[in-house]
């Protein structure tokens, strides 16, 4: 108890001391309280040792406190940078911000984290958690989807990068998540062309969803969507051809049973035109590229 007190009574010595220097000298307490200007909560009152603070920031973590486990690590990473108790802090001052729900500034300290110390021990996890903070990030496909796409490179990042780790099957499977936004985002569009009858334009957005996002689950509909939209132009070889690939991939799927009924009005059928971009495409499809 006698130990505690006397540590208590040093700690307020110390903050006594910080608030006259600065103060300055003569300048009494309670003036000092009364003066709107000192935010006396941001003075440098900790002296604590890094792996002092650093073991605090753990045990808050631990008891959930993690506000208070926050500003350890940051005073870490502030006060001792470089070394390593503020590289293990940084990475810490990442995932808390990721876990807040802070994702653009869990970003910018990851960020800061992989440009510092790319080849250490934490940098899979720490990029990993870039990639998490795009990811939480991605909204439906009616909103603007550049985090779906800062997803994919964050976490292709973790991939390519470190094949070995831990975090790769996460990853993949983020980057699949975010790659059927993209392709959702160019279906809405899409869509939105072909319900005004502006074809070419429809086109234009089903086609890259068959050629740049073959292997997402908005695959079906567009080829059925290329169908529709090259048909309704009076184009009926490509409309085949879109058919026909669909077919061939997705034989029991309701949007091949459909295609195939829009062509059976005009009195044709699906019909594989080796020369077009579809059938090109199509056999990527079957290759499972």
């Amino acid at each position: 108890m006698g130990y505690a007190r006397s540590d208590r009574m040093m700690k307020t010595a110390r903050a006594l001391l910080a608030v006259m220097m600065v103060l300055g000298a003569g300048v009494a307490i309670s003036s000092c309280q009364s003066d709107p200007d000192i935010d006396i909560s941001k003075l440098p009152l900790d002296s604590d040792p890094p792996e002092l603070l650093y073991n605090q920031g753990l045990a808050n973590l631990k008891a959930g406190n993690i506000t208070e486990a926050g500003r350890k690590f940051e005073a870490v990473d502030r006060e001792h940078p470089f070394s390593e108790w503020g590289r293990k802090a940084l990475v810490m001052v990442t995932f808390v911000k990721q876990r807040q729900g802070r994702y653009d500034d869990a970003v910018q300290a990851g960020t800061r984290y992989m440009n510092q110390y790319p080849r250490s021990a934490d940098a899979a996890y720490v990029q990993y958690l870039i990639g998490l903070s795009y990811s939480k990030q991605i909204s439906n496909v009616t909103q603007d989807q550049r985090a779906a796409q800062r997803t994919i490179d964050a976490m292709q990042a973790v991939v390519d990068n470190y094949p070995d780790s831990e975090y790769v099957d996460d990853a993949q499977a983020k980057i699949r998540f975010a790659r059927d936004q993209l392709a959702g985002k160019e279906m809405q569009i899409g869509r939105y062309y072909l319900e005004r009858k502006e074809y070419l334009a429809a086109i234009s957005r089903f086609r890259t969803v068959v050629e740049k996002y073959p292997n997402t689950n908005q695959i079906e509909e567009a080829l059925a969507r290329l169908t529709e939209a090259y048909y309704a132009m009076g184009i009926v070889e490509e409309a085949q051809t879109a058919a026909a690939v669909l077919g061939h991939n997705y034989p029991d799927s309701q949007w091949y049973a459909d295609s195939y009924k829009l062509l059976q009005t005009g009195g044709t059928e699906p019909r594989e035109n080796k020369g077009s971009w579809i059938a090109r495409a199509g056999q990527k499809l079957l290759l499972g590229t």
